[in-house]
């Protein structure tokens, strides 16, 4: 069964970390990104069509950490109890309207801390994983403000020359997800 990200209040909440990845409870997820935002779980979702092209993302001019970026599909935080598999479903669905398939982990053990220019932190343990598109791309405009199919290959070279312009996730997952540049294997050809 799919689950909500809420609490029994029906607010979205963030699961707190310790350092070594025990779960120490709960956070609301409106006021948990601060300038000393807690260890918390997410997960980060790189999407792919049949075609092998790499959807990417600009963030909303109205998010609050990092707006107006490109990034990666869609990233999002599962809620207690809830399985990554269903979070990436139901993160799919909210953000960007779609549905998806073939949910695999790409990099299991992802983890970084970045600093936003207004001060925001994001401070996640934060799985990444690669899906399918299974359905047409209908974002919410509160989440995504654009979108783009490309192939890996210019996504690398785009990122490597202005990284300014995308989410620091993403500037960090990219090397990970393709160690030896687009041109070599990738997410799609992992195990």
């Amino acid at each position: 069964m799919q689950q909500s990200a809420a609490d029994g209040t029906g607010h979205e909440v963030v699961v707190l970390l310790a350092e070594d990845g025990t779960a120490l409870g709960t956070h609301d997820k409106a006021t948990v990104h601060t300038p000393d935002t807690p260890l918390h779980l997410a997960f980060s979702t790189h999407v792919f069509d049949d075609a092998g092209r790499i959807l990417v993302t600009r963030r909303a001019l109205s998010k609050k950490a990092w707006p107006g970026v490109w990034t990666n599909s869609f990233c999002g935080h599962p809620a207690p109890g809830e399985t990554f598999e269903a979070a990436v479903h139901r993160r799919a669905a909210q953000e960007l309207g779609f549905a998806v398939r073939d949910i695999r982990p790409a990099l299991p053990d992802f983890r970084y801390r970045a600093v936003d220019a207004s001060g925001i932190v994001e401070n996640e343990i934060c799985p990444v994983y690669t899906a399918v598109a299974d359905s047409a791309v209908d974002p919410l405009p509160d989440e995504v403000m654009d979108y783009q199919w490309a192939d890996a290959a210019g996504l690398v070279r785009a990122v490597t020359a202005t990284p300014w312009a995308f989410s620091p996730w993403l500037t960090l997952q990219l090397p990970l997800l393709y160690p030896q540049g687009a041109e070599g294997p990738g997410p799609r050809d992992l195990p």
